[in-house]
């Protein structure tokens, strides 16, 4: 009886150990026991490889694929936007159109596309991605071909197709950013968004050259917009073929962090309390507003130049000359590439430094635009080779700010918020900024003309254009402000907590 009640009590002692150690031992895929046959390593093989999988749920191929086919996209959708900046000219003279008028194809265009970016920002953020961006592209490249068949003597016909062209262009780029920002972090995540906005300025300056030169060849502009929807509708069979759909937020997640949408009210609360957030868009306002007032009346500003000058003869037979559209999207093109590039290089060499190192830089880019762009319109007159030279420093400056803001709205938003987010920085951003600048340049030039003459087309325009100038220094004073709040509102961003109180690094956090 002594060694019976010996073996009970050495039970009741070792029992809950072992069930403990089975406990702890079952669930992790590390663990395997001491003695093992061959099958049982290759379960734990595959074990392994399973716990390997990214937590996008993309494997590395397909993410670095879907990245090059989106970079493709962006670049369409940014060579189609400025086709019609590179033949202006062009269509001014064939439908006898003053600067007013030719301001509003930008601004209709820009508008469409603002008002309809929350609304793909909230599809975005609650339904598959990729099928959205496919339908919007599908439609913006059959809208653009409908475009190039306007008669000439229905000039609201360009406006509205150039107005549903925004339809497409919205659906793509509210949501595309927020893709990459699911299949990569930190500094894969800044150089996949370089290789994305690089995009920006080559398909830009790839607008003005593939138009005016097709054109050219044409004899005839309507087909300058026929080349981007054949090269649209390879994109949709791309993205519906190649990219998959990464799960939101999970490659950020700790494996005790939870994802849950809120309403969209909520999010745009706690977006507007964001001020890195809200200082970075309007400094981003700013971009839009000087880009867009160069992309569509640089081109026709140099070409008046040259015929003030003397250096070329006015506009006849209904074509006029490309050498100005080339040159400007060459310019743009080599000018965009080395200022993201050198952007997302100086931020990276300052960031061991401070962690204010992205809004800085972007400060830096506007504010050192602004002198080169002003020499740029004073010039003109006196100087081609001047002018060049310094709209080539003036953009360089400029294009520093397109992958380092896409980044700021990336990190110091929450990953269910990001959509919303962008969709919101493309409304603040475009109704401020490109929406209204093409027009209001188009509308102070016409004022400023006291005639027709090529002396005063020339000069009421250079004149408008000095605006630019001026809201350059202004964005750039809104990144500064952004270097205030932008340490706080990052740390607040990877440790969220949605009682609203702090959360320290070894609490758990979870977002919703």
């Amino acid at each position: 009886s002594d060694s019976r009640s010996g073996q009970s009590e050495h039970q009741r002692v070792l029992w809950p150990l072992l069930l403990v150690t089975m406990s702890v031992a079952e669930p992790t895929s590390d663990s395997a026991p001491f003695f093992s046959d061959d099958s049982e390593a290759e379960g734990s093989d595959e074990r392994r490889e399973v716990a390997e999988e990214p937590a996008s749920g993309v494997s590395r191929v397909r993410a670095l694929l879907t990245v090059l086919i989106l970079c493709y996209i962006n670049l369409l959708n940014y060579m189609d936007r400025f086709t019609v900046a590179g033949v202006l000219p062009d269509i001014e003279h064939y439908f006898g159109i003053n600067d007013e008028k030719s301001g509003l194809l930008q601004t209709v265009f820009i508008c469409s596309y603002m008002f309809l970016a929350p609304l793909f920002g909230y599809l975005g953020d609650r339904y598959n991605r990729k099928y959205i961006m496919s339908a919007g592209i599908s439609f913006w490249s059959l809208v653009t071909l409908a475009s190039s068949y306007t008669p000439k003597e229905h000039f609201w016909a360009l406006l509205l197709t150039r107005g549903l062209v925004g339809v497409g262009e919205a659906s793509y780029s509210t949501i595309a950013p927020t893709i990459i920002a699911d299949l990569y972090v930190q500094g894969k995540r800044t150089n996949m968004l370089s290789i994305f906005y690089f995009a920006i300025p080559v398909g830009s300056g790839l607008g003005y050259i593939v138009g005016s030169q097709v054109s050219a060849l044409a004899q005839d502009w309507h087909w300058a917009l026929r080349v981007t929807p054949g090269l649209g509708l390879i994109a949709v069979l791309l993205l519906l073929v190649i990219v998959q759909e990464p799960k939101r937020g999970a490659i950020e997640a700790r494996p005790e962090q939870h994802l849950h949408q809120t309403s969209w009210i909520k999010d745009l609360q706690a977006l507007r309390r964001n001020r890195s957030f809200v200082l970075s868009t309007f400094g981003f306002t700013a971009v839009a507003f000087v880009t867009g007032s160069l992309a569509l009346w640089a081109p026709t500003f140099l070409l008046r130049a040259a015929i003030f000058s003397g250096e070329k003869v006015p506009c006849e037979e209904g074509h006029c000359s490309s050498s100005e559209s080339l040159i400007f999207g060459i310019i743009t093109c080599v000018t965009g590439i080395l200022g993201v590039a050198s952007g997302v290089q100086v931020s990276r060499a300052l960031r061991t430094k401070t962690p204010r190192a992205d809004p800085l830089v972007c400060a830096a880019g506007l504010l050192l635009s602004a002198p080169f762009l002003y020499l740029a319109i004073v010039f003109a007159e006196a100087s081609t080779i001047a002018t060049y030279v310094f709209v080539f420093f003036g953009e360089t400056f400029l294009s520093m700010n397109w992958a380092i803001v896409a980044d700021i709205l990336l990190y110091v938003v929450v990953p269910t918020r990001r959509s919303t987010a962008e969709a919101l920085q493309i409304v603040v951003s475009h109704l401020l900024g490109d929406a209204g600048s093409p027009y209001l340049i188009g509308v102070v030039s016409d004022a400023l003309r006291r005639s027709d003459s090529f002396l005063w087309q020339f000069r009421s325009l250079q004149l408008s254009l000095l605006l630019c100038a001026f809201v350059s220094v202004v964005g750039g004073a809104f990144f500064l402000a952004t270097a205030l709040f932008i340490e706080k509102d990052r740390q607040r961003a990877e440790n969220y907590d949605p009682t609203g109180e702090s959360v320290d690094a070894n609490r758990t956090c979870i977002w919703f």
